[in-house]
């Protein structure tokens, strides 16, 4: 059993303020950060939770993802999730008992679930699977697997906004 979420409505409310800033970035893709001009990567957006499915499993397979992370080694299946509010990840023992942890991603894709259609959305949830901490789902080892995730795939500037904007809200 995982220790209790506590943090998780606030870590949330820091994301929305991420989303935010890449959702009003200029077409420069130039923000000013923490005192730092930095230009913010494109960021992906995704047309079906097949293509999500795809993109997912090219994130685990980079170079940089398998050398960091063990759990980069285990595979992830995407379903789509009904309803719109919340994409999800779970992981949990097969009913088989041989052994094999199953790990699923769940994208809501209905026109009012096409928020979650986009690349920080999905790495946020690649980052559950990715953390191996045992503590809390939005706990400082998610936290740090999540920065260091969205520094491996969209760069370092994307990581540093994580950094500033989840620091400023009293997270991490």
């Amino acid at each position: 059993m995982s220790p209790r979420d506590t943090g998780r409505a606030k870590f949330y409310e820091a994301e929305r303020l991420v989303h935010r800033l890449f959702d009003n970035a200029p077409s420069s893709r130039t923000v000013q950060l923490a005192g730092t001009q930095i230009t913010l990567p494109a960021e992906a957006r995704f047309a079906s939770v097949d293509a999500v499915g795809d993109y997912v499993r090219r994130v685990l397979d980079l170079p940089a993802v398998r050398d960091r992370f063990a759990r980069a080694a285990e595979p992830v299946s995407v379903r789509e999730r009904r309803g719109r509010r919340a994409a999800h990840y779970e992981r949990r023992a097969p009913a088989s008992g041989d052994g094999a942890v199953e790990a699923e991603i769940a994208i809501p894709s209905s026109s009012d679930g096409r928020w979650a259609l986009r690349e920080l959305v999905v790495l946020h949830e690649v980052a559950h699977h990715l953390d191996d901490s045992e503590g809390p789902g939005h706990g400082r080892g998610f936290v740090l697997t999540l920065i260091e995730l969205v520094g491996l795939v969209l760069g370092p500037e994307a990581a540093f906004v994580y950094r500033v904007v989840l620091a400023d809200s009293g997270i991490g």
